[in-house]
C-alpha cells in the first residue's frame, strides 16, 4: 500500500463520526483490565460463547461469565437452517434467562477472534438493545488469561432479567428472495454483497458444512477473520480494517453472509465501526441458499461467471 493511500486512510478514519474511538480502536473494544476493574458490578453481565461449549466446564471461564451455546442459544431452533435468526420474544428470553436488564451492561467474549461474541452483538442491535451498553472484549480468553486466570467454578445462576426488547425492522431481515431479485436478478448497482468466508469457500475448491462449493452470483470475498489478529486474538486498526473494506461503496446496502451467521455478523460489526449506515446479514447465508440445490451457484474467484457476464 502506498504512502499516500495510507495517509488517506488515517484521515477517513480519524474523521469518522460517530465512532468514539481512539488511537483506531472503536469504542466498543475493551480489555482485560477494564473488565477486570468492574466485576463486582452489579449491572455487569459478561457472556462466554466457546467454539467448544464445554470448554466452559472443562478448560474455565471468567468468573461469574454466563455460558452462551452458540447454537442453541443464538439461532431459531425449530427452522431450517438452524442458525436463522431467533425472534425477539425467543431472544428477548435467553437474555432474561441470562440475568440481563435493560439497564445491564453486557460484555461478551469469545476464543474465536470475536466472530462467536459479534452474533451475540449483532442480535442484541437487531433487537433494538441500547448498544451503547454492550462491549466487547478485545483478545477473548487470550487476552484474558495473559494477567489472569480462569475458574472452573460453575457460575452461580443470576436472578432472571426483566430486559425487554423491540421488533427488528422489516429492513433489517434479508432472505433469500431480497438476495435473488436485488443482486442475481436484479444487478442493483447500490447493493454490495459480501461472502466473509474464506477464499478456498467462495471459491468452491474446499467444500464444508454445504453440500455445494462456490458463491452466491454477484457476492465480492473478504475474509471478516483477517481482521482479527490470530495469535492475540485482537482485533487490528480501524486503518488496518479500512484497507480491508476499501472496495466496499459506502452508499448503499451492504450485505454480509457466510455459512452459518457468524463470520458475518463479524464483518457487519467491522463495517459498522468503519462508520457504513446500511449494513444487513443474510438471515440463513450460504447454508440457506446451498441446500435449495436450485439455486444459481457461481464458482471461481470473480463474483460472477460466464453465465452471469453476458
Amino acid at each position: 500500500m502506498s504512502k499516500w493511500l495510507k495517509i488517506a486512510l488515517l484521515c477517513f478514519v480519524s474523521g469518522l463520526a460517530g465512532i468514539g474511538h481512539a488511537a483506531g480502536t472503536p469504542d466498543f473494544l475493551v480489555d482485560a483490565d477494564w473488565l477486570a476493574q468492574r466485576q463486582k458490578d452489579p449491572t455487569l453481565v459478561v457472556l462466554e460463547v466457546r467454539y467448544h461449549p464445554h470448554r466452559h466446564a472443562t478448560i474455565g471461564h471468567i468468573s461469574g461469565a454466563v455460558q452462551v451455546q452458540r447454537f442453541a442459544d443464538l439461532g431459531a431452533n425449530d427452522e431450517m437452517p438452524i442458525m436463522r435468526f431467533p425472534s425477539r420474544a425467543a431472544f428477548q428470553a435467553t437474555l432474561r434467562r441470562w440475568g440481563v436488564n435493560d439497564d445491564s451492561t453486557v460484555v461478551v467474549y469469545d476464543d474465536s477472534s470475536t466472530a462467536l461474541a459479534s452474533r451475540v452483538m449483532f442480535l442484541l442491535d437487531l433487537y433494538g438493545f441500547d448498544m451503547r451498553r454492550v462491549k466487547l472484549l478485545d483478545g477473548g480468553t487470550i487476552g484474558w488469561t495473559g494477567f489472569n486466570e480462569l475458574t472452573k467454578a460453575p457460575t452461580p445462576k443470576r436472578a432472571a432479567g426483566k430486559v425487554r426488547l423491540k421488533a427488528a425492522p422489516a429492513a433489517a431481515m434479508v432472505g433469500w428472495t431480497d438476495v435473488y431479485r436485488r443482486v442475481v436478478a436484479g444487478r442493483e448497482p447500490n447493493i454490495t454483497l459480501l461472502d466473509a468466508r474464506p477464499a478456498d469457500m467462495y471459491e468452491g475448491s474446499r467444500i464444508q458444512h454445504s453440500v455445494q462449493g462456490g458463491h452466491i452470483p454477484g457476492a465480492i470475498n473478504i475474509v471478516s477473520l483477517q481482521g482479527v489478529d490470530g495469535q492475540s486474538q485482537q482485533w487490528k486498526s480501524l486503518v488496518e480494517l479500512a484497507v480491508m473494506y476499501k472496495d466496499v461503496p459506502r452508499t448503499g446496502t451492504v450485505v454480509t453472509y457466510c455459512h452459518d451467521g457468524f463470520r458475518s455478523t463479524l464483518a457487519w460489526l467491522q463495517l459498522k465501526a468503519l462508520g457504513y449506515q446500511d449494513v444487513r446479514v443474510y438471515n440463513g447465508g450460504w447454508s440457506d441458499w446451498d441446500r435449495t440445490l436450485t439455486l444459481p451457484v457461481v464458482k471461481g474467484g470473480k463474483p460472477f461467471d460466464a453465465d452471469f457476464d453476458l
